[in-house]
């Protein structure tokens, strides 16, 4: 494991905000993995139970609290621990709870990024520095939705209807801003500050148990031995387990660290299945997974719009990244599902999500993967 990633990881100090969260909690056991310094930096877990508390991660990183919202703090905490890398996937993540609280969402999403590129700034006004690589994950949902039959480029118009969307794509233009005005590629020999964003989506897991997602959802489901309720069947997503845009993070901040602004750009990380799964070859699948159960088609009870299709593209990232994702979308609920049996067995879950990390990191070593030797 410690050789994965060009070994570029081990004993740096990373920051991970939004560590409590589900994907921030699976980047902090990896990084710890890999042989980081990790200083997390987030609010409270999100959920009860979360992965966060139930794998104890806590307790073999450095577990700060704090807002996103709060400048100060996010100078101080800077300034303290001086990372070389960071990751910020500190967020409100669900679209329904955007359109119920949009203050918070675009506050969160949009300022809290800026709050954080800022801390950066200010960072950087020292005639010293190391060289820090900063991957900012947004979403899939950033692109203005045309419905199209292929997967969204990189460079296609960001855009956004509901809070959610619109705040993740005002934090991608908030990015290129300081990007472009604070640390230009041309002058990385003065700022070495490389800044990246990445943009994944329908991320699926052992240890989400957030509302409004339809994994966390179909195991609440199961393990209450009830039916799965399905308001939208045939809805497409660009499923992927949450460490095939995890390697793609990290072999992304790898290649900033070595070679600075050559990769400081925008990039899709996508799952092998271009043209995405129905919500409804899911829930069978995963019936069959777990053994037991059955689902049921309910009326949508929200107003809000959902997109039928949406799929990203991800050619960029293999050509130029040589990255490529490791499961299908299978595998990727064969892990899930594992990972909520071992939960509902009272297992060891800190070893099981371990394990899962390195079975995964076996695999893309199996393929030849860059990033996974």
């Amino acid at each position: 494991m410690h050789r994965s990633f060009g070994q570029i990881y081990a004993g740096k100090t990373v920051l991970v905000t939004g560590h409590t969260g589900f994907k921030g909690t699976w980047l902090a056991h990896w990084l710890h993995v890999l042989g980081a310094r990790v200083v997390g930096f987030s609010l409270e877990p999100p959920t009860a139970p979360s992965m966060f508390a139930l794998t104890g991660i806590g307790k073999q990183i450095e577990d700060e609290r704090g807002d996103v919202q709060d400048a100060a703090a996010l100078r101080t905490l800077i300034a303290t621990h001086q990372p070389q890398v960071i990751f910020h996937l500190a967020a409100q993540p669900l679209v329904i709870p955007g359109y119920e609280d949009p203050l918070t969402t675009f506050n969160t999403n949009t300022t809290g990024t800026i709050h954080l590129l800022d801390a950066i700034r200010h960072s950087r006004l020292t005639p010293q520095h190391s060289a820090l690589s900063v991957v900012c994950i947004t979403t899939d949902k950033v692109y203005e939705n045309q419905e199209m039959p292929w997967g969204y480029r990189e460079n296609d118009r960001l855009g956004g209807a509901d809070p959610y969307s619109a705040s993740k794509a005002m934090a991608e233009l908030a990015i290129t801003s300081y990007r472009q005005s604070y640390f230009h590629p041309d002058k990385y020999t003065h700022h070495k500050v490389a800044i990246a964003s990445t943009r994944a989506g329908n991320v699926i897991g052992g240890g989400d148990f957030a509302p409004y997602r339809l994994l966390p959802d179909c195991m609440k489901a199961l393990m209450a031995g009830e039916p799965l309720g399905l308001r939208n069947p045939e809805a497409t997503r660009p499923w992927q387990h949450v460490l095939e845009p995890l390697s793609g993070y990290l072999w992304l901040g790898a290649q900033l660290f070595t070679n600075g602004p050559r990769f400081a750009e925008a990039w899709n990380f996508g799952p092998q299945e271009r043209r995405g799964i129905s919500t409804r070859q899911i829930v069978e699948k995963v019936i069959e997974l777990w053994g037991s159960g059955a689902w049921e088609h309910l009326e949508p009870d929200v107003i809000w719009k959902e997109t039928h299709w949406l799929a990203m593209n991800w050619d960029k990232a293999a050509r130029l990244l040589g990255w490529q994702p490791v499961y299908t979308w299978e595998q990727a609920l064969a892990e899930t599902v594992s990972w909520f049996k071992a939960y509902q067995q009272g297992d060891d879950l800190y070893q099981v999500t371990v394990e899962q990390i390195k079975r995964y990191t076996a695999c893309g070593r199996d393929l030849h993967l860059s990033w996974a030797n």
